[in-house]
């Protein structure tokens, strides 16, 4: 997960003038969920889910942000070693009811990424930060 988050910022990154914050769900903050024009959810699928740190991410801050962060741009990437759609799943009904908006179908990799899923993630990246950007998200 952490060199398919390297290469989500990375494509992120294009957009020079898009802050990009990149943190591990267990250091993510309620702050940061606040400030953020457009969300990377990025999971490794376990026993059929997400990772515990992603619910805890949730978890912690449902209460408050649900409210304050409705059409919130977001976008999933998960990287399964079964088929990884539980996890998907899990990810978009929580994100349902914060009422934040997908903005690009899931990207879901089965096994160790390949270049050419890294290049897809950077290209997930990108997109996101350029539809923040320019207003289309």
């Amino acid at each position: 997960m952490e060199t398919m988050a390297r290469h989500f910022a990375k494509g992120a990154s294009k957009e020079e003038s898009v802050d990009i914050v990149c943190k591990r769900a267990g250091d993510a903050t309620l702050s940061d969920l606040l400030h953020c024009d457009g969300l990377a959810i990025g999971s490794p699928e376990y026993f059929g889910t997400m990772a515990g740190m992603i619910k805890d991410f949730f978890d912690r801050t449902y209460n408050v942000a649900r409210e304050k962060t409705i059409g919130l741009s977001y976008v999933v990437f998960v990287c399964a070693g079964n088929d990884g759609r539980g996890a998907i799943t899990q990810i978009e009904r929580i994100a349902a009811g914060y009422k934040w908006e997908k903005v690009q179908p899931p990207l879901r990799i089965t096994g160790p990424p390949s270049k050419q899923d890294l290049a897809k993630i950077e290209e997930l990246g990108h997109t996101l930060a350029a539809g923040v950007e320019f207003g289309i998200f």
